[in-house]
């Protein structure tokens, strides 16, 4: 894993500037914009693991960004399913369980719910970035949701994830340093920072499946 490459890759590309802003500027759009910033980042995972010489993507195929985002948006929400069901009995428990005659059943189904939310948290925070790895190098909906494959790349090279997993954190703080040139800086800084993601992602498909 080449970490330094995922921070330092998009500069490389002569038109940077301009596609970072442009990309910015899109993501602006309500639902649509946060669809189709996911796709360009599913888009450099695709190019890296292609080696494509060109790996910060464009927006000049919006459409076919945009369909990838909601791709991976669909990726997302299978995969956050059992947070879902983990969530309900904490919201269920209390409004049908009296709490003077059952606090302490009541404190045991929070607990144990939010311990199982805990652990399934970090799980997923592996899982999205081999998921989304596999839907860019298949383009298959089916492949990137299919339990064993995931869990074949994540036994392959678990390394590789976790490494992706910590750059990650610190590509999504620098996106958030953009808070300090009031809001406006954080759309670009953010754009920025699901490049570097894209590029870690791909990185960390390849190893997996070289080593697989």
């Amino acid at each position: 894993m080449d970490v330094g490459r995922a921070f330092s890759f998009t500069f490389d590309d002569p038109d940077w500037l301009k596609k970072i802003v442009i990309v910015a500027i899109i993501s602006l759009i309500p639902f649509i914009g946060q669809v189709y910033l996911l796709g360009w980042s599913t888009e450099i995972t695709r190019r890296v693991i292609k080696k494509d010489p060109v790996q910060l993507a464009g927006f000049e195929d919006f459409g076919g960004s945009l369909v990838l985002g909601l791709k991976a948006f669909v990726i997302a929400f299978v995969y956050s399913i059992p947070l879902i069901i983990f969530v309900m009995p904490t919201s269920i428990a209390p409004a049908i369980l009296d709490y003077d005659d059952f606090g302490w059943l009541i404190s045991i189904i929070i607990t144990c719910c939010s311990c199982l939310m805990l652990l399934y948290g970090i799980l997923l925070a592996v899982i999205y970035p081999a998921a989304f790895g596999e839907l860019a190098a298949t383009d298959s909906l089916g492949a990137a949701i299919h339990p064993s494959r995931i869990l074949e790349l994540l036994r392959a090279d678990f390394g590789a994830y976790l490494i992706a997993l910590l750059g990650a954190i610190i590509a999504g703080f620098i996106g958030s340093l953009g808070m300090i040139l009031c809001f406006i800086g954080v759309i670009f800084t953010m754009a920025y920072a699901y490049a570097v993601m894209g590029h870690l992602y791909g990185q960390a498909y390849v190893k997996a499946t070289e080593a697989a």
